[in-house]
Parts: C-alpha cells; sequence; structure tokens
C-alpha cells in the first residue's frame, strides 16, 4: 500500500499516490494518468513497480480542474465525465505538473534515474514528457494525438518507447504511419505495433483488455526501464 502526498508548486499544490519499495529507495517510476484520474487501476500499476523496486508515484493531473478524480470505464456516466475532464485539460500545465513531480522525485534521498509511463491520455503526457522535461526514459501506452504533435519529436533526447495498437480507434491508421515514419528512424524512439488490439488493451477490466498483448507489452516496459533506469 502506498500513501498519499502533497507536491507543492508556484502554482499551487496537487496530492499524488506514492508506493515505495521495502528498501524505501530506487530509480524514480512517474506513473500518468488516463483520463480516469488516480484510480485504483493506476494506483496498482505504482504498486507493482514499488514491488520491483521502483520509488513510483502518480500525480493528479486533473488537480486544476477537479482535484481528487477517482472513476473507472464501468459505466456510461463515468465515461460522460471522464470526457469532459479530458475535454477541458491543459496538456502544457499537465506537462508542468509532471516536471514538478520528477524535481519531487529526484528530491528524495536514495532516488536515481526517473522514468515516466503513461496510458491513453497519459501516453500522449509521456511522448511529450520526453520532449519537454529532464526525464531520463519514458513510455507511452496507446497515446491520442501524437501525429498532431510530430514536430516535437525532435526535442527527444533521452530514450522513449510507444506502445501503439494497430486498431486504436483514437488514432487511425494514418496517424500511425506518420508516427512510424517519424520515430521508425528516430534513434531514441521504438515504436511497437499490437495487430489486432484496440485502444486500452492493457487497461484491466477494460472493454478491449487482452491479457497476451498486455503481458507481452508490459515485459517490453519492463525491460526498457531495467536497461535505461538501472
Amino acid at each position: 500500500m502506498g500513501e498519499k502526498i502533497e507536491i507543492k508548486t508556484a502554482d499551487g499544490s496537487f496530492a499524488a499516490y506514492l508506493a515505495k519499495p521495502a528498501s524505501g529507495k530506487g530509480p524514480g517510476i512517474v506513473v500518468i494518468q488516463e483520463i480516469f484520474g488516480v484510480n485504483a487501476n493506476l494506483r496498482a500499476i505504482a504498486d507493482g513497480y514499488a514491488a520491483e523496486g521502483y520509488v513510483a508515484i502518480v500525480p493528479d493531473l486533473f488537480w486544476r480542474i477537479e482535484p481528487g478524480v477517482d472513476i473507472t470505464d464501468q459505466s456510461e456516466a463515468e465515461w460522460a465525465k471522464a470526457f469532459d475532464l479530458f475535454g477541458k485539460f491543459n496538456a502544457d500545465l499537465g506537462v508542468k505538473d509532471i516536471q514538478a513531480t520528477i524535481d519531487w522525485l529526484r528530491a528524495l534521498p536514495g532516488i536515481g534515474k526517473v522514468g515516466a509511463v503513461g496510458y491513453c491520455l497519459g501516453g500522449l503526457l509521456a511522448y511529450l514528457t520526453a520532449t519537454r522535461t529532464t526525464i531520463d526514459a519514458s513510455v507511452g501506452y496507446y497515446g491520442v494525438n501524437i501525429p498532431n504533435l510530430l514536430g516535437e519529436a525532435a526535442k527527444i533526447s533521452k530514450p522513449i518507447l510507444l506502445h501503439v495498437p494497430a486498431l486504436d480507434q483514437f488514432v487511425p491508421p494514418e496517424g500511425q504511419k506518420q508516427m512510424a515514419d517519424v520515430f521508425g528512424p528516430h534513434p531514441l524512439a521504438t515504436m511497437l505495433t499490437y495487430a489486432g488490439q484496440d485502444h486500452a488493451f492493457a487497461r484491466i477490466n477494460g472493454a478491449h483488455f487482452h491479457a497476451d498483448a498486455a503481458r507481452s507489452a508490459n515485459a517490453a516496459t519492463a525491460a526498457f526501464f531495467k536497461a535505461h533506469l538501472s
């Protein structure tokens, strides 16, 4: 079990869920939320990283709109709320809050390198984290809207891994081709495509969850972080 902490910035304070390994120290991982807030799924992901020896933290990136959002994808009402929050969300400010989270982690004793992993909205933010922050390595799962921001790829200075489902309803084939054209030759980028998979194939209990694809993506992520954060 983790704990709730507060991160103070010039813009105000926001909450985050912090999970530490038994040793209390290790490389850091910023887990970047989907459109459902800091929910049980994201907290479980952070707990999993802590069990693997990482200091994992999930910042509440919706705090400027509505602090403490914690919903699921199991009802129409929750989906409506999630998309409303997504429409109001400012990605530029979200990346600013991610940098504040990175800085907070690095101020802890015993923290080494810091990575980031994000899902859906968080997948986009993981990409922008790679282009705009001091992160050491980033992983994005089915990030949305990346094709519209490929001009930022030239600013990637640390390794990034992107998991892209071939049938992602939010990133059509032409967008995926644009991504492949940019990330394929990029020396610091790896883009893995999952045939037959739709958006959120790694979200446990989600409509498109696929155990084998999720297992494959998560194994690639684990190897990526071991290589770049150790």
